[in-house]
């Protein structure tokens, strides 16, 4: 009887958990497709940021369009989204490490291919921070100073954007040596920011990229 008990017991659990980590990655994915850069310019300006600047939905082409306090504010929600992602699959799993990887990987999906938008979004990358700022904040702090030199000397944001996120996977490694479950969300993460890039590197490669502080 009690074997019996005990069986019921963990099926139920591993029920339970399987159930918080499927909400987990959902409620991720949405919280990710809320594009708060897209609402924001309907509401201040009444305009589509879609059809502004670089068309990217963004806190980089919100400030690029709208000026830097609107960039500002969208670049904090955004990463809100990503803080907000991984900080609730914590809560409902217990910080299991599966679990906060596909929040990541949901997050960053659910930003670059929100069902709120016909799937069609931004790149990420304040999703990324926010993100990874609970996962991994000192490994983060890493990347941002070398995204803010890239940036500094080039004034390009995407150049910097890309660069931080190819070395941020080593840093993690380097300084967190995480569950190989993070370590994996941190590569893809990495791949699908510079994926999401490839008009702003075939920019960068025929000199036509918008500079930071430029309309």
């Amino acid at each position: 009887m009690r074997h019996k008990a005990c069986d019921g017991s963990l099926f139920f659990w591993l029920e339970q958990f399987t159930r918080n980590v499927i909400f987990s990655t959902v409620l991720a994915y949405l919280l990710g497709g809320l594009p708060f850069g897209y609402w924001f310019v309907r509401l201040t300006a009444g305009r589509d940021i879609r059809t502004m600047g670089s068309g990217n939905i963004g806190a980089t082409n919100v400030q690029r369009s709208m000026g830097t306090k609107a960039g500002l504010i969208v670049l904090f929600l955004d990463m809100l989204k990503g803080f907000l992602a991984v900080w609730l699959a914590a809560l409902l799993t217990h910080s299991n490490p599966v679990a906060l990887a596909l929040a990541v990987v949901a997050v960053m999906l659910g930003h670059c291919y929100p069902v709120f938008l016909r799937f069609k979004g931004g790149k990420a990358v304040a999703c990324f921070v926010g993100a990874f700022l609970y996962l991994a904040p000192v490994a983060l702090l890493i990347t941002a100073a070398v995204f803010l030199i890239i940036v500094a000397l080039t004034k390009y944001v995407s150049l910097g954007s890309i660069l931080g996120a190819f070395l941020f996977p080593f840093a993690l490694w380097m300084v967190n040596r995480p569950p190989r479950s993070i370590l994996y969300a941190s590569i893809f993460a990495a791949v699908l920011v510079i994926y999401r890039h490839k008009a702003n590197i075939s920019r960068l490669c025929t000199g036509k990229e918008n500079r930071f502080g430029r309309k």
